[in-house]
């Protein structure tokens, strides 16, 4: 088993090896032509993002600046939006499941080194995989920390570190993320706190 194989099988890996530093350089030049598009040359965006990824959508948007480490290893479903400031450590595999959105400056880390200094020191490093049910929101400034699973129909409040899974249905925040409340029928009346939606065409 080489390195990637390692790397893509939760294993401890080194990140030098086996082509891994070229797979990474290559994703830094698709980055840093997705990051410099000229305000006109927006509508590329998604072209950008389809070649970058694994898999997408039809509908995908990413407000530069975005940093990733392979690119090929997101996937993202229908209807996926980022705004700025986007980060994804994608060593270990990153799904996103159909109309996720991401407020500004979210981080979402697969990558991991060990907690003992020698073993940290001898280069090893590892990456666990991260899911993302579908609609789903991201507050800004989110943290969210290898091998955690989010649930469907969940929102996560802004500056929360998730350290563990999110299950279905509920609004979690803080640090460490916890479950809040679970969403109900009742909230559909309301676009903010108590604050009551005055259209009807949702």
């Amino acid at each position: 088993m080489n390195q990637k194989e390692r790397m893509l099988s939760g294993l401890p890996y080194k990140a030098w090896l086996d082509g891994l530093t070229e797979e990474r350089e290559a994703c830094k030049a698709l980055i840093y032509e997705f990051n410099r598009l000229k305000p006109e040359e927006r509508p590329r965006i998604p072209e950008l993002l389809k070649k970058l990824f694994g898999r997408t959508g039809e509908s995908i948007w990413i407000e530069p600046p975005f940093h990733c480490d392979y690119g090929w290893n997101i996937e993202a479903g229908e209807n996926f939006s980022a705004n700025y400031g986007l980060t994804i450590l994608d060593v270990g595999k990153v799904t996103f499941g159909d109309n996720v959105m991401l407020a500004p400056n979210v981080s979402i880390y697969t990558a991991g080194h060990p907690v003992h200094p020698d073993s940290r020191n001898s280069g090893y490093e590892y990456g666990i995989p991260i899911t993302i049910g579908n609609n789903v929101w991201i507050g800004g400034n989110v943290v969210i920390l290898p091998g955690v699973t989010v649930g469907n129909n969940v929102v996560i409040g802004a500056g929360s570190v998730v350290t563990k899974d999110i299950p279905d249905n509920v609004i979690a925040a803080g640090n460490p993320c916890r479950i809040l409340r679970k969403i109900t029928e009742e909230d559909r009346k309301y676009y903010y706190k108590d604050r009551e939606f005055d259209v009807t065409d949702y």
